[in-house]
């Protein structure tokens, strides 16, 4: 079963309150969870910012909106209890809670217009001409803000890390070696840019393109192939690779493409003794932007929540 989205949740999680008692939210999860039968691989997809499982994000927010409608309170930090408004809510046995339902609520609608404050303000739409392009899109995907966020974040970075690719492609063999370089050392490898600057391109080995310090003390060596492949890169050239370590009686080893790896190629570093990590063009611009090498921040979102160890005294 797919996971449901948030507004499919908040009928169900209002049913969980309707004899009025006290609930624990982590507990409302559970049942909601089991209510949906979802398996152990679903509870823990991440949205993909990473932050939090999907499912128990899509959780809070159904809470998250109910109370804004004051269907539901809280008088304690990770507890919630049916309001009046709610039973009287349930008692018209609704056959589903939506954002659209909570809009007869004048608390609600003053949420919304909070929310404006931090809302991207552009071309409205015909029903609603106040309403922002964040808004048009809750109501047409069912996701939580928290995802159209995230979405919006793994798109503008795909389309980063695309462009990245090509300028790298069209780089000269000698920038190519240095960004290897300035990744590396990024990432922590190779002691000083000097030091790895210095090993690169100094092996003198066929298979070989350099050698680098697994850290900064220089405890183990990692060897390196970095090429701008045009095709994909298939097991004769691992094996390659593979036959100039053992020639160096090197046990390390990475393998950089701005191309992509055959499936065969792959399943060859699983069989050997020998630690090859692949690193393709997708696997490079993502280190790349991950480690700033290449690119620079334009501008950057702090996601906040209530920190609720703040307000502990105030809950008891």
């Amino acid at each position: 079963m797919t996971i449901p989205d948030y507004q499919t949740l908040m009928l169900p999680f209002l049913r969980i309150a309707k004899d009025g008692m006290e609930r624990r939210f982590r507990d409302a999860v559970e049942v909601l969870a089991e209510e949906f039968a979802l398996t152990d691989e679903e509870r823990n997809i991440m949205l993909p910012s990473g932050t939090a499982p999907l499912f128990d994000n899509r959780v809070g927010w159904a809470r998250t909106y109910l109370k804004q409608a004051t269907l539901l309170q809280s008088r304690k930090r990770g507890f919630f209890q049916i309001t009046t408004r709610g039973m009287e809510l349930l008692a018209k046995k609704p056959s589903r809670i939506d954002n659209s339902t909570l809009e007869q609520y004048p608390e609600y609608l003053d949420f919304k217009l909070r929310r404006g404050e931090l809302r991207f303000e552009s071309k409205a739409s015909d029903a609603n001409p106040k309403a922002s392009n964040l808004e048009l899109a809750e109501r047409q995907s069912d996701s939580t803000p928290e995802e159209l966020f995230s979405q919006a974040y793994q798109r503008l970075r795909g389309n980063l890390e695309a462009e990245l690719l090509e300028q790298i492609k069209m780089s000269s063999p000698a920038f190519f070696e240095r960004l290897v370089i300035d990744l590396l050392v990024a990432m922590g490898y190779g002691g000083s840019r000097r030091d790895a600057g210095s090993a690169m391109g100094k092996s003198g080995d066929g298979g070989i393109d350099g050698m680098i310090k697994e850290d900064k003390l220089g405890l183990d060596v990692i060897y390196v192939q970095a090429k701008r492949w045009e095709g994909t890169v298939g097991r004769p050239e691992i094996q390659k690779f593979a036959g100039a370590l053992q020639g160096q009686r090197a046990n390390k080893g990475i393998f950089i493409t701005t191309s992509c790896f055959t499936r065969e190629a792959m399943e060859y570093t699983k069989i050997i003794s020998t630690k090859i990590i692949l690193v393709d063009g997708e696997q490079l611009t993502s280190y790349m932007v991950d480690h700033n090498v290449g690119v620079s921040p334009v501008s950057s979102f702090d996601i906040k929540r209530i920190d609720s160890d703040y307000f502990e005294g105030e809950n008891v």
